[in-house]
């Protein structure tokens, strides 16, 4: 059974793993969101969050 088809049971269906990858791109500001596949299936989820510090070039002298 392909991902596809496991995922898909109406023709309108969001696979659960879609659903969970655009929550963690919605809440992230800067970062990476990958997704770990094994078989043609989605089998993990992972998010690393950046901290961005404001330049600090403007105020050296």
């Amino acid at each position: 059974m392909s991902a596809a088809s496991e995922s898909k049971s109406t023709p309108d269906a969001i696979p659960e793993w879609l659903e969970i990858v655009r929550q963690k791109v919605d809440s992230l500001r800067y970062g990476v969101v990958q997704i770990v596949v094994h078989d043609a299936r989605v089998t993990q989820i992972e998010r690393t969050e950046r901290t961005r510090l404001p330049g600090s070039r403007e105020s050296a002298p």
